[in-house]
Order: C-alpha cells, then sequence, then structure tokens
C-alpha cells in the first residue's frame, strides 16, 4: 500500500514537473521578435536598411515584426528612409524626385511606402510602422493620414496586421483618435506609463537602457494593459535580461539569435 502511494505520488510529482516546465517554453514563445529595419543584414538585403529585401527576409524567416522608417517629402509623398536626409539631401524640404537616382546598398531605389507594403501585405509578419517625427505637428498629420490611407489601400489597416510607434508624442496622440483599438507605442522613454496610458497610447517601446533604470515600468504598463517593448536589443546577454524582465517584444538587428536564445532558455536553465 504505502509503495503504490510513493508511486502515485512519484507520478504526481512528475505530472507538475512537466505542466510547469511546458507552461514556462510557452511564456518564452510569446516574446516575439521585430527585425529591426528589416532583417537588412542578410545577404539577400546586402545591408540595405528599410529595403523590400529586407522586409521580405523577415517575411520568409517567418519573423512576428518587421519595423520600418517614414518621412514625408516636400511634394507630401511618403518614403520609407530611416534618417532625415540621405547623402545629405533633406526628405522634408525635396520632392520624391530629387531621390529617384540614389541607390541603396543592395542597388535598388529607396521604396515608396506604397511600395513597400506591396511586398509588406504578403505574408503573416506584422507592420511595425514608426512615423518619424517631422518639423510640424501639421506635417505629422499629413503623414499619418497618408500612411494610413496607403494601408487601407491594401487592406492592411487592421490591428492584426499593423501597429504604430513613434518618438514624437504628437504622432502617438493624433494616433489615439485616428487609429484606435490599434497598438500605439511610443518611443522616447521619457514619460511613465501610467501618463500615457491618460492620454490613451496603449504602449511603450523603450529603449533597453530605459527599462534598465526603471524596470518597474514594465510592470506598471502591464498592470495597466499596456504592451511593451524593446529596442534594439542585440547583445546576447541584453537578449536574456530583455526576456527576463518581462517584455512582450523585442526589437533586434540579430533575429536569428534572439529566436535561437528563446529556443533554448530551457536547456539553459
Amino acid at each position: 500500500m504505502l509503495n503504490s502511494m510513493s508511486a502515485m505520488l512519484r507520478k504526481m510529482i512528475l505530472y507538475a514537473a512537466l505542466i510547469a516546465a511546458c507552461t514556462c517554453v510557452s511564456a518564452q514563445q510569446k516574446v516575439a521578435i521585430t527585425a529591426h529595419r528589416g532583417v537588412w543584414q542578410s545577404k539577400e538585403a546586402n545591408g540595405a536598411q528599410n529595403s523590400i529585401a529586407a522586409i521580405k527576409k523577415a517575411q520568409d524567416l517567418g519573423l512576428w515584426g518587421s519595423e520600418f522608417d517614414l518621412h514625408l517629402t516636400s511634394d507630401n509623398q511618403v518614403l520609407v528612409h530611416h534618417d532625415r536626409s540621405h547623402e545629405g539631401v533633406d526628405i522634408q524640404t525635396h520632392p520624391l524626385e530629387a531621390f529617384s537616382a540614389f541607390r541603396l546598398q543592395d542597388g535598388k531605389p529607396i521604396p515608396t511606402l506604397a511600395e513597400y507594403l506591396d511586398q509588406g501585405k504578403l505574408g503573416k509578419t506584422v507592420l511595425v510602422v514608426e512615423i518619424k517625427s517631422q518639423y510640424s505637428p501639421e506635417r505629422e498629420d499629413i503623414l499619418v493620414d497618408k500612411t494610413i490611407a496607403e494601408l487601407q489601400k491594401r487592406g492592411l489597416f487592421i490591428p492584426e496586421r499593423c501597429i504604430f510607434i513613434s518618438f514624437s508624442l504628437h504622432v502617438c496622440q493624433t494616433l489615439v483618435t485616428k487609429a484606435p483599438g490599434f497598438t500605439n507605442q511610443f518611443l522616447s522613454g521619457n514619460i511613465s506609463p501610467a501618463e500615457l496610458k491618460q492620454m490613451g497610447i496603449n504602449g511603450i517601446d523603450y529603449n533597453l537602457k530605459v527599462f534598465r533604470a526603471h524596470p518597474e515600468w514594465v510592470k506598471e504598463a502591464h498592470d495597466l494593459g499596456m504592451s511593451v517593448n524593446a529596442w534594439t536589443v542585440n547583445k546576447e546577454e541584453d537578449i536574456r535580461e530583455m526576456i527576463d524582465l518581462g517584455v512582450d517584444c523585442i526589437t533586434t538587428n540579430e533575429p536569428e539569435l534572439t529566436r535561437s536564445i528563446l529556443g533554448q532558455r530551457e536547456l539553459r536553465k
């Protein structure tokens, strides 16, 4: 009788351990990976950030998200480009045609948002749309409207297919009314989750150094029902740190390394 009860107890302990392990693995798998400016370090993209080849590689890898940056030209066309200028030519003070002769490192032209989204609509990778700060709130409003219009044309203006991020508080506040129900994350890192929540902004996307200084903001945001992303997390020790902190998503230039670490964490422990 005692042996039977002992055997049953051992089985119950083993079962509980298996459930705990499965729960832990499931929790780790929920950490999403976003490719920073696409998988631009790949052979296919040849170092071309924000290129069509870079987002295609993110899609081919089956990554959760791929981030890209938007600026507005002087004739109100939307370019996919990180910096305010390209080879010294300011985007906001020059028309689209001024950039037609430029080539990225993969030999392709700088894509317009329309061209980029023609690739972005393929597959299931979420489009992480960074609307860059412009020279005036009025210009930012135009950029928001143009961006939403292009997403709508391709059936991408749904919360499952795109989220919005910005360093501009004005942009984030504008999106509260123009994109209700969408993930809307502030980037600057200088406002607490509680303050953003009061403005209607439902997410934070902060540099990993901000989370080191304010680790309590992760729980605060989650308690308020807000999403939490960390950028730009490339080193192995930083990736592990952000996972342990409990962020929802990691934006990285090393998506395959991040994926590998997520898959190996149980073995490491």
